[in-house]
C-alpha cells in the first residue's frame, strides 16, 4: 500500500484535480491520499490558505468577511463544476466554511489555526466527493477520526506518539482513504497546524502509522536536483539518495521538503518518492534508508543558505579552562537562542546561528553578557555569513574530497572561513561570505558533476 501526497499546486483547479485522479487510478497500490489546500492557478492568484487567513483576520477584527468567503467558496465550486458534481456535496463544503466563526476557540491563535486548516479539510472532502462521482470508491478520513493527536501549539504543533497507535487501528476497506494534510487535534479537541510544509508532515505521519510500502510525494518539480536550478542551469537530477543526505541538504536550503517533514517516514523506514504531478511517468527521486545503499557519485548534492550569522571568540588557553563552554551555553539559554554549529580550535571558538531567531537587541545584549562573563581577547559578530553544504554518502569511501572541494574555490578567489565535517563523514560544511555563496556552489558543482577529476586513489569522479 502506498501513501500519496499532493501539494497545493497539484490541486489548484479542476484540470489539476483530473491529473491527480489519473495518478491515483494508475496504480491500485495508491490507497491513501493526503491533500493540501488549493494553491495558485496562475502567478497573480491567491492560495486558498491565504484567503482563509484573511477570513480569520476579518472575524478577529469584527469586519465583514462576506467578500473573502465568496472567493473561497468559488474556488471549491469551480472545481465541482469542472466534474459536474451534484450540488449537495459542494453546498456541504460551503456550509462548513460559513460556520467556522460559530465554533469555539480558546484563543485567536486557535481560531487562526482552525481557519487555515480548513483549506486542506474542505479540499479532502471535495476530492472524496469527486472520486465517488467518478466511480472510484473513496472515504474522507478526518484527522480526528484517525487519531492524529498533536501538541498544544496552535501554529507549530508536533505529532504525539499515541498517533501511531491510533493509526494502526484504522480500518481499511477497498475504498481510497482521503486525508487532509497540515493539521491534527490537540488532546483537548482543538485543531492545531504543523509549521510550513505541514501537508508533507501529515503524509509522512500517515505513511509511518499505516506501515506504507512507499510514500509518494507529488509536487511541481521532476525530481530533487544536485544543486539549486536558480544557481545552476539544468542541474543533474538525483535518482536515489538516503534519508540523511536529504536532511543535510534540506538544512542548507533544498526547498522540495520542509526540513522536518520526512522525520516520521525516516522513523518508520518508509521509502519516499518525490515525483511531478504534471509528469508522473518520470521516475523522480527516491529517498531510502542508508542500509544497503550504494552511492554512484562522490557527492550527491551541494546547497547554500544565507540565513546564518556567526560569533567569533578568541582567548588564549581557552581549551584549558574548565566550564568555559558551559558558561557560554548558559548565556545562550538565557536569551532563548540555540546555536547551529560550534567549530573550535585551541584558542578560538566560532558559534554559528540561524538569524531567523535573532534581532539586533538580542545580539547586542547577548554579546555584552558574553564579553563581561567570559572576558575574551577578541569578540566579533559576523553578519555576512553563508553556509555551503556538500553532501554525499560516497564521500565516506573517497580520499581527497576536501581537496577537490577547496581547490576550485581557491583558484577562483573564494575565501573559506570555516570547514566542518561531521562524524558521519557524509557532509562537509563551509562558511563563506554571502556574496561568494552562489559562486562557491557553481565551482563545486562543476568540479564534481561537469568535469572529471582524479582523486588520490586514481579513480574517476564524475556524474552518472
Amino acid at each position: 500500500m502506498n501513501v500519496v501526497k499532493f501539494g497545493g499546486s497539484s490541486l489548484a483547479d479542476g484540470a489539476h484535480f483530473q491529473k491527480v485522479i489519473d495518478i491515483i487510478k494508475a496504480d491500485p497500490k495508491r490507497q491513501v491520499i493526503v491533500v493540501s489546500a488549493p494553491g495558485k492557478r496562475f502567478s497573480a492568484d491567491i492560495k486558498v490558505t491565504d484567503l482563509l487567513i484573511k477570513y480569520a483576520q476579518a472575524i478577529i477584527h469584527h469586519k465583514d468577511a462576506t467578500p473573502v468567503i465568496e472567493k473561497i467558496a468559488n474556488r471549491y465550486q469551480t472545481i465541482g463544476e469542472f466534474f459536474e458534481l451534484p450540488a449537495r456535496p459542494v453546498q456541504k463544503i460551503i456550509t462548513k466554511l460559513k460556520s467556522l466563526p460559530n465554533e469555539y476557540y480558546p484563543s485567536n491563535e486557535y481560531l487562526m489555526a482552525a481557519f487555515k486548516a480548513h483549506g486542506e479539510r474542505l479540499n479532502a472532502m471535495l476530492l472524496t466527493s469527486v472520486l465517488n462521482h467518478l466511480n472510484v470508491p473513496a472515504r474522507f478520513v478526518d484527522p480526528f477520526e484517525a487519531g492524529i493527536i498533536v501538541t498544544d501549539d496552535p501554529s507549530d504543533a508536533t505529532v504525539r506518539p499515541e498517533t501511531y497507535e491510533n493509526l494502526a487501528h484504522l480500518k481499511f476497506t477497498d475504498k481510497k482513504l482521503v486525508f487532509p494534510g497540515f493539521f491534527g487535534f490537540t488532546p483537548n479537541g482543538q485543531i492545531a497546524t504543523f509549521s510550513r510544509g505541514g501537508s508533507d508532515i501529515t503524509g509522512a505521519i500517515v505513511a509511518r502509522g499505516l506501515h506504507a510500502d512507499l510514500y509518494e510525494n507529488f509536487t511541481d518539480v521532476n525530481a530533487i536536483y544536485a544543486a539549486d536550478p536558480k544557481i545552476i542551469a539544468h542541474p543533474q537530477a538525483i535518482k536515489k539518495m538516503t534519508y540523511r543526505e536529504m536532511r543535510e541538504l534540506s538544512y542548507a536550503g533544498f526547498s522540495v521538503f520542509h526540513d522536518e517533514a520526512i522525520i516520521p517516514a525516516i522513523e518508520g523506514q518508509v521509502p519516499i518518492n518525490v515525483k511531478n504531478t504534471n509528469h508522473p511517468e518520470l521516475p523522480g527521486t527516491l529517498i531510502v534508508p542508508e542500509e544497503n545503499f550504494h552511492p554512484q557519485n562522490t557527492i550527491t548534492g551541494v546547497a547554500s543558505s544565507e540565513r546564518f550569522a556567526a560569533l567569533y571568540l578568541h582567548r588564549y588557553l581557552l581549551n584549558k579552562e574548565v566550564g568555559f563552554t558551559l558558561k557560554l551555553l548558559q548565556i545562550l539559554y538565557k536569551y532563548d537562542v540555540s546555536y547551529e554549529h560550534m567549530p573550535s580550535g585551541i584558542d578560538d571558538l566560532t558559534i554559528i546561528f540561524d538569524k531567523n531567531q535573532l534581532d539586533d537587541q538580542t545580539i547586542h545584549e547577548m554579546c555584552y553578557d558574553i564579553r563581561n562573563t567570559l572576558h575574551p581577547d577578541q569578540l566579533d559578530w559576523i553578519d555576512d555569513y553563508a553556509i555551503i553544504m556538500v553532501v554525499g554518502e560516497g564521500m565516506r569511501s573517497r580520499i581527497g574530497t576536501i581537496e577537490n572541494i577547496i581547490r576550485p574555490l581557491a583558484k577562483n578567489g573564494i575565501g573559506v572561513h570555516m570547514i566542518n565535517q561531521g562524524a558521519s563523514r557524509i557532509s562537509i560544511m563551509l562558511g563563506t561570505k554571502r556574496a561568494d555563496a552562489h559562486k562557491a556552489v557553481k565551482q563545486i558543482y562543476q568540479q564534481f558533476f561537469t568535469t572529471e577529476s582524479t582523486n588520490d586513489e586514481g579513480s574517476k569522479i564524475h556524474a552518472n
